[in-house]
């Protein structure tokens, strides 16, 4: 059973380190800085491979009802917010300063908790959370390679990202199973994208990208969309079978990892103060894992 969990979570580790690396190399090297096209392609093929899936019988997906699907539309919205944000955030950060803004989202959570909830919240959880915030409030003045536009799709992405694990939590229990969830974020995001990427110019602008009829950019782009769903399904699989404080640990490591590996395969300054912002980062979140596996 043991092994079997390290394998869930090496595999999830993998997708991940894979999954950033390639996105990050189609947004910054290649600079196909079309996020509608991007993401819209992105979900179709997760889709198309969760219906071929269900289909196939490799998952599960119910039927959902009128009043199901409805109820989860807000938190589609806020997908397409976390995809589209993310991604024109990602095409302008180093991928260690992406991942410390994104963390600030479980500081949202915590506040929500504590404050509307009224949840007991440990105090590691407490300094997690200002670890955290104090990074990423320290971040923007100490980056050497700072980037406005970066930080604000950032902060979209992280506030999206913080709604959208409330709203997905303030639902439960619910009769969408989290392959429900995925299949309906999937659709909705297709049909959105669609229908965005003619309005913010995105499918004609992308007939100027100087990489649209190389292989390397097909092949970038097509492993994007496999790794996507790999690393969907692998975040499913480690959820249903490791607890809180093992998934929590599981997503800390990969997010060292591919922290690290970006720093050795794409262009990113480090001064004394940008590193002491990452490391305090960790930190807090080193604590948030440390409060979860207490908690569970």
């Amino acid at each position: 059973m043991c092994i079997r969990r390290s394998l869930v979570g090496l595999t999830f580790c993998t997708c991940f380190l894979a999954s950033y690396l390639t996105n990050k190399y189609v947004l910054s090297v290649l600079k196909f800085t079309y996020p509608t096209l991007f993401q819209g392609w992105q979900t179709f093929i997760g889709g198309l491979l969760l219906h071929v899936s269900w289909k196939l019988g490799w998952v599960e997906i119910d039927s959902s009802s009128r009043s199901d699907v409805l109820r989860w539309l807000p938190a589609s919205v806020l997908f397409v917010g976390i995809i589209y944000a993310g991604s024109r955030a990602l095409s302008r950060l180093a991928i260690p300063v992406f991942l410390t803004l994104h963390n600030v989202a479980e500081v949202i959570i915590c506040g929500y908790q504590k404050c509307f909830r009224k949840e007991k919240t440990s105090p590691a959880k407490i300094c997690s959370a200002l670890f955290l915030l104090a990074s990423a409030g320290c971040l923007p003045f100490n980056d050497s390679q700072f980037d406005p536009d970066g930080y604000f799709w950032a902060i979209i992405h992280l506030f999206c990202v913080g709604a959208y694990k409330i709203l997905q939590k303030s639902q439960k229990p619910s009769t969408l199973s989290d392959t429900d969830q995925q299949y309906l974020n999937y659709m909705f995001s297709v049909v959105l994208l669609v229908f965005a990427s003619h309005a913010t110019g995105d499918l004609f602008n992308v007939l100027d990208f100087p990489f649209l009829y190389f292989y390397r950019f097909h092949g970038s782009c097509c492993a994007s969309g496999l790794l996507g769903f790999f690393l969907m399904i692998s975040t499913m699989k480690l959820k249903s079978q490791l607890g809180p404080g093992q998934c929590a640990a599981w997503i800390f490591f990969a997010k060292v990892v591919t922290a690290g590996f970006s720093m050795l395969l794409f262009e990113v300054i480090l001064t004394r103060s940008t590193v002491g912002c990452l490391l305090l980062g960790g930190l807090g979140e080193a604590l948030l894992v440390f409060s979860e596996q207490k908690g569970s």
